[in-house]
């Protein structure tokens, strides 16, 4: 007689493929205090929008290439050049706009931190230094947006982000660990690690 398999249960989200899977069950909700990390996930939830996140996922890679491995200094300094390489690139998502806007988010990230020196824990602030750990029962109890997450974006657009509206900044704040969203029966309810 077979034994019986437990099956894991996870946020509705992400189900259907790999990738997906991966992504919830090792990023997505872990507290990440990593510079380079908090940059790449800021620069892709403001390339998703008016897209899926499985479109941004899929890219993440081509996006790693494109970006200069997310090294906000080294892709502050693209110019005009490199925009024009970048249109024809197929590896990301070809749109002036939203490439225009990743260096010049790097451009203001680069100069954020050399004012106030760790945009981590500048980021942090926004939740006292810690996740605030929602239980949802389902997804439908998850916002869009909240208010810390519209002063977020107020304070980032502030400093010269762009792509960086309420909405964008509360998938940012799940995405790195601000805010911990996964619903109450997933398996990574509570077992947030930092990165």
């Amino acid at each position: 007689m077979a034994a019986a398999t437990i099956e894991t249960i996870r946020c509705a989200w992400c189900q259907g493929h790999d990738l997906y899977v991966a992504y919830h069950d090792t990023e997505w909700g872990v507290p990440s205090t990593d510079e380079r990390h908090l940059f790449e996930m800021l620069v892709l939830e403001g390339q998703q929008a008016g897209l899926s996140w499985w479109t941004i996922l899929r890219k993440r890679e081509g996006y790693r290439r494109a970006l200069a491995g997310f090294d906000p200094e080294a892709l502050a300094r693209f110019g005009a050049v490199e925009v024009e390489r970048l249109l024809t690139d197929e590896s990301i998502v070809r749109n002036r706009s939203k490439i225009e806007a990743a260096i010049g988010n790097a451009r203001a990230f680069v100069s954020m931190r050399d004012e106030i020196g760790s945009f981590s824990d500048w980021l942090w602030g926004f939740v006292d230094g810690r996740p605030v750990v929602n239980r949802p029962r389902f997804p439908s109890e998850v916002p869009a947006e909240t208010r810390t997450s519209r002063k977020l974006s107020q304070e980032l657009k502030r400093r010269g982000f762009r792509y960086v509206g309420p909405t964008i900044c509360y998938a940012y704040m799940q995405a790195v660990g601000l805010v911990d969203d996964h619903v109450v029966d997933c398996f990574r309810a509570g077992s947030s690690t930092p990165r």
